[in-house]
């Protein structure tokens, strides 16, 4: 490893760059998918994702977090031998996983197309299930490298992922709709994500090979008595279970809005087919384009965990304030322009990617869902960010209980006003912004109590909301004056209009982060310290 990877603002690049990069990937994929399947073949396949997430957090979200935060915690002691004694036994565990997993998606897919009143989706269940095992197998491969602080690995995986469904699943959902319509096109694009898993899968294999020899580098210390097999298996469990179950409650929030928010439509009168639609254009466009930004919460988060365990297994509480303080204050810098860009361009960017595939009507209802959405990115990114550094510090059942409450409250207000007429399926994103909201304050607390930083309120809210919101002005006015209503411009001038106010408002707001303070030069990677100097 080299020190850039050892660092948290280098890891966070790194997989931060892969992460933006597989997240716009995803989102140029999904414009000739909603050509080639249309606006309801489109809610089928996404009508699967839910309860595979759900499936596949449940096995593999919480012991590559375990592998993350114990092996960074033995590398730190100088012991290479527990830390692949570890790995050894989290592989037979997510072997396990993903093998029980696969089969029961494989054994249930007619019961989960029933449950969710959409027979279509029973196709794509199965063509999906294998990757359950890929993506298990090779979470035990990212943890381990993860927790050596070796991000690289996990970035090149990711962006095969994405590669191989662009080349794989558009042809494969081409031929879908050639043999049966949109149950057999949504499987065929599902088939190829299968595939890209499996590619992944096959690159990590290979890395690991390269990783293990490094780790013989690492002279072994003789004293201490070695652990046995049954307490790493049980400190394995005793991690990953809080783990698991905080991971699990946003896979299930999804999977319950694909149960509960067409069925809630049609109770207020609207027809299956609109209501499938517009389920697919929230879980479609808008939370696609929502993912794009939070590809950075997710890198920290990762960064963090065996960041944190490093500095705790050094006794080093200073180091671990500080990094702390890093964390929230990167969430902060990232999450809030993020917001306010997406919320004020969200209109355009839609246009952009879904003009061929979507009414006007559906866009401009997609529009006034992503402008509210896309304030849930701030709040998701501290989420993350406070997760990660409670499970870090071994303080895992806290955001996983501050998400329960979260997502309880989520549930109850899309009961609320799903169902009301003319609300519909706006009420879900409000849902969503009273969920991270009330995850976060509790997380943000415990974060002081355990880590020893003190929270900052200009430093965290002010200074980068300050940045954000003249940057946002800036980018209103260009766009108003500029280029007006974007039903009216055609593809060339929406490119350059987009391209133009996110330059500006880029540069609005490292300017104004670097001469505020929001930003700090240190906290920079060197290259781009090199680069202002």
């Amino acid at each position: 490893m080299t020190q850039k990877q050892k660092t948290l603002v280098g890891g966070v690049s790194i997989l931060g760059v892969a992460g933006i990069i597989c997240k716009i990937v995803g989102v140029l994929y999904r414009i000739p998918l909603a050509h080639l399947i249309g606006p309801e073949g489109m809610g089928v396949y996404h009508k699967v994702y839910p309860a595979y997430n759900l499936l596949l957090t449940i096995s593999s979200a919480g012991i590559p977090v375990a592998i993350s935060r114990m092996v960074a915690h033995y590398v730190t002691r100088e012991d290479p031998r527990t830390a692949r004694r570890i790995f050894r036994i989290a592989m037979a565990m997510l072997l396990f996983l993903g093998c029980l997993t696969t089969l029961l998606m494989l054994l249930f897919s007619g019961r989960l197309a029933a449950l969710q009143g959409t027979q279509d989706t029973r196709l794509g269940y199965m063509a999906i299930a294998p990757s359950l095992f890929f993506v298990c197998v090779m979470s035990a491969y990212r943890g381990f490298l993860q927790g050596q602080r070796n991000m690289v690995p996990t970035a090149v995986s990711q962006l095969i992922e994405q590669i191989g469904r662009v080349f794989i699943a558009l042809p494969l959902a081409y031929l879908g709709m050639q043999k049966g319509g949109i149950a057999w096109g949504a499987a065929g694009a599902l088939l190829g994500s299968t595939t890209a898993e499996g590619a992944a899968l096959l690159f990590m294999l290979f890395r690991h090979k390269q990783a293990d020899r490094a780790l013989d580098q690492i002279p072994q210390r003789q004293d201490g008595e070695p652990l046995s097999d049954r307490l790493i298996a049980k400190r394995l469990v005793y991690v990953a279970i809080p783990i698991t179950l905080g991971a699990c409650i946003v896979p299930l929030a999804g999977f319950i809005d694909s149960i509960m928010l067409t069925q809630l439509m049609e109770q207020a009168g609207m027809a299956a087919e609109d209501a499938l639609i517009r389920y697919g254009a929230y879980a479609g466009p808008v939370l696609t384009l929502i993912n794009v930004p939070t590809a950075l919460a997710m890198a920290m988060s990762t960064n963090l965990v065996p960041d944190i365990a490093s500095g705790l297994a050094r006794g080093e509480r200073a180091y671990v304030a500080k990094e702390t303080g890093i964390g929230l204050r990167m969430a902060a810098v990232i999450g809030f322009p993020c917001s306010v860009g997406m919320s004020l361009l969200a209109q355009p960017i839609l246009y952009l990617c879904y003009r061929g595939s979507y009414t006007a009507a559906q866009l401009d209802v997609a529009a006034e869902l992503l402008q509210i959405s896309s304030l849930t990115i701030v709040l998701f990114t501290m989420v993350q960010a406070t997760s990660g550094i409670l499970q870090g510090a071994g303080k895992q059942r806290i955001p996983m209980f501050t998400l329960v409450i979260g997502v309880l409250l989520k549930i109850a207000l899309n009961y609320t006003l799903v169902r009301i007429p003319g609300v519909d399926i706006h009420g879900a994103p409000w849902a969503s912004l009273l969920c991270y909201t009330a995850s976060m304050l509790p997380n943000l607390y415990f974060v002081g109590k355990y880590t020893g930083y003190r929270f900052s309120v200009p430093d965290v809210v002010l200074k980068p909301l300050f940045c954000a919101a003249a940057m946002g002005g800036a980018v209103w006015a260009l766009w108003r004056f500029g280029f007006g209503d974007p039903g009216q411009l055609n593809g060339f001038k929406l490119t350059a209009g987009i391209l133009l106010c996110v330059g500006l408002g880029a540069a609005v707001y490292v300017f104004l982060a670097l001469k505020t303070g929001a930003v700090n030069r240190e906290d920079l990677p060197a290259r781009v310290r090199r680069f202002l100097k």
